[in-house]
């Protein structure tokens, strides 16, 4: 039997998470996100998702973030379920007022999904478009 607690569940697990086919649907749509790697800069700088911006997790605080619009939803990343800095960065920024999600598995999931990436060491990538 499906309680309304189980409900709830899944309603606040999707509120608070997106994978990376609805990532990449919405960047194609333009859906008003912003995409956070929440990881060092030297690891940004190596590899990331196309149109994130850096902003590590350790420097997020009302001065380093008084620049981003509050309309929009953050999407945190990092480099997958072996790191929690998208955690800690999706937490900060709920904290300073902002609509945020975590992406689930991070880049390590973002390529397995066969999406391309940027930086020193970007892979091509498989999709073109979205499959889902």
């Amino acid at each position: 039997m499906i309680t309304q607690a189980q409900l709830q569940y899944y309603k606040d697990k999707l509120a608070y998470e997106m994978d990376p086919s609805d990532l990449f649907e919405s960047l194609e749509e333009q859906a008003g996100i912003v995409v956070i790697d929440t990881r060092k800069p030297f690891a940004y700088d190596k590899e990331r998702i196309p149109t994130a911006v850096n902003l590590p997790h350790r420097e997020m605080d009302a001065t380093t973030t008084a620049h981003l619009d509050k309309s929009k939803t953050y999407i945190c990343y990092c480099d997958g379920i072996g790191c929690n800095a998208s955690t800690k960065g999706a937490l900060k920024m709920a904290q300073l007022g902002f609509q945020v999600k975590e992406l689930i598995g991070g880049l390590a999931w973002w390529k397995l999904d066969g999406y391309a990436t940027e930086g020193t060491e970007a892979s091509k990538g498989e999709i073109m478009s979205c499959a889902c």
